[in-house]
């Protein structure tokens, strides 16, 4: 295979895209970050207006210090699953973790997921952070200004969608704009987050934090840390549809893993406990609100402004794996589609969301625990399929073969355990904990939601994959021939 028609293969068969760099496996050569190119994308990602809005909405169930504590805990329980379904295959094969699910989920059953719970978690979240930094405008022009525009003004909405053209602008040029926009971002936004938490510890005594009482507390303290806690789990496994995909830029495992999961858990603790400090002593979650008075007019408004500028890096790189994602579900249809224009279709309905920006802060909570409920079956099924069936071993070859071909293909293009455990591990979810009526199962004190629901999940999907298709030999799940090399599946030298 000839070097064009590598780079046309990557691009669907259509005209070279480098910027979506494509679903074929990347070459050692094409792999652009290390350890700290990672880092920085992580940390761009982690700190970011929504991170601050975590802590924020932690406060409304616990004090300081068991928010501290529910914080690490959910989000080291919801990264730790997360990474173990997208980070590792993804860097260790050079592919999109989504073209890596076919072994899972089948190409058929892939797409449904694509289209349904991967496309409604992002659009969800995009819309949000484009909210966000309409807020966080509005807040500085009311100062500047002496205005007293709402926080659902339709000023808030046209700062959102200017924000949504600047992401789709950055994301349209590919991962490698996303990279060099995070360089200047992560150290500007460590800096600022370091700079609020001195200014927090300065101006707000100990003893003060310490007793600040949570804002809207349920009646049990037992269940409102355990919420918290399933909160921040939501969080750290909403992070999946973006990390498989960004991970196969990066050199090696070491550049991957500890960055992935430092970079978040680090990075995301450091905003979220600033968030939640400031909501409980100002009495408001909503950072767009608190930072002015926190940082005084003339600091508070430069820092407002440039974590809303962190907003549209963190769009961009999280709507980045999401529209490959969807350019691969949908096989031929949107193969010879430009990318510019397949990242412009994707934020239509963000777009539309924008001009409901108190429905989307409101439903905040459900959004991130519902769609963690799914999410953490996928991860539980994706950890069983690849670390105990396959003991990380795919064809590459069978993932970009088509139809009956390839030894992916199950029934029909779907592999029915994947699916099933999927809607059996969520469905155990909403047994436990029910984000919508807040009823809960006296398990859920113990265990949260998320870490049953990736449990049950990848035991049923070991338990029907085994006697579905591996005991007859269907879905090469027995591990064979060594690991092929990218560069062999492609044609070339590497």
């Amino acid at each position: 295979m000839t070097n064009q028609r590598v780079r046309d293969a990557r691009n669907g068969g259509a005209e070279p895209d480098s910027a979506s760099l494509g679903s074929l496996p990347l070459l050692n050569k094409e792999r652009i970050w290390n350890a700290a190119d990672f880092t920085g994308v992580n940390v761009a990602l982690a700190i970011a207006t929504w991170a601050f809005l975590v802590g924020g909405f932690t406060a409304l169930l616990v004090g300081f210090q068991q928010g501290v504590a529910a914080m690490i805990i959910g989000n080291a329980i919801g990264l730790c699953f997360m990474i173990l379904a997208s980070v590792v295959a993804s860097q260790r094969y050079g592919v999109e973790q989504y073209t890596l699910l076919r072994p899972v989920f089948g190409v058929v059953g892939v797409g449904v997921l694509v289209f349904t719970v991967i496309l409604i978690t992002e659009m969800g979240w995009s819309s949000l952070l484009a909210i966000m930094v309409g807020r966080a405008v509005t807040q500085v022009s009311n100062s500047a200004f002496g205005a007293d525009l709402g926080p659902e003004s339709l000023l808030v909405t046209l700062f959102a969608l200017v924000a949504i053209v600047v992401s789709w602008w950055i994301l349209s040029r590919g991962p490698v704009t996303i990279g060099r926009f995070n360089k200047f971002i992560a150290p500007g936004l460590l800096i600022v987050t370091l700079f609020l938490m001195v200014y927090l510890v300065l101006n707000t005594s100990i003893d003060t934090l310490f007793t600040a009482a949570p804002l809207a507390p349920f009646d049990d303290d037992r269940l409102n840390f355990m919420l918290a806690v399933e909160f921040n789990a939501g969080v750290g496994v909403s992070w999946y549809p973006v990390m498989g995909s960004l991970a196969r830029l990066t050199r090696s495992p070491k550049a991957a893993l500890w960055p992935a999961y430092g970079g978040l858990l680090i990075a995301t603790l450091v905003a979220q406990i600033v968030g939640m400090a400031a909501a409980l002593t100002l009495g408001d979650s909503d950072p767009t609100v608190w930072m002015l008075p926190f940082g005084g007019p003339v600091l508070g408004a430069f820092i407002l402004i440039f974590i809303a500028f962190a907003n549209v890096t963190s769009s961009s790189s999280i709507v980045y794996s999401t529209v490959l994602a969807i350019r691969q579900a949908s096989g031929n249809l949107l193969s010879r589609v430009r990318w510019a224009w397949l990242c412009a279709a994707f934020f239509v309905l963000p777009a539309l969301l924008t001009f409901f920006p108190g429905f989307m802060y409101d439903k905040f909570m459900l959004f991130v625990t519902l769609s963690g409920a799914f999410l953490s079956a996928m991860c539980g099924a994706i950890i069983a399929d690849y670390f105990v069936l396959r003991r990380q071993r795919v064809s590459l070859r069978d993932l970009y073969r088509p139809g009956r071909e390839s030894a992916y293909h199950f029934s029909g293009g779907v592999n029915w355990a994947g699916m099933v455990a999927v809607v059996v591990g969520a469905a155990f979810y909403l047994w436990i904990y029910n984000p919508i009526t807040l009823d809960t199962h006296p398990l859920f004190s113990y265990t949260t939601a998320s870490l049953p629901a990736a449990v049950v999940g990848g035991v049923v999907y070991f338990v029907l994959a085994t006697l579905l298709y591996k005991r007859r030999g269907i879905g090469d799940f027995v591990p064979g021939a060594p690991v092929a090399e990218a560069s062999t599946v492609l044609g070339e030298k590497a």
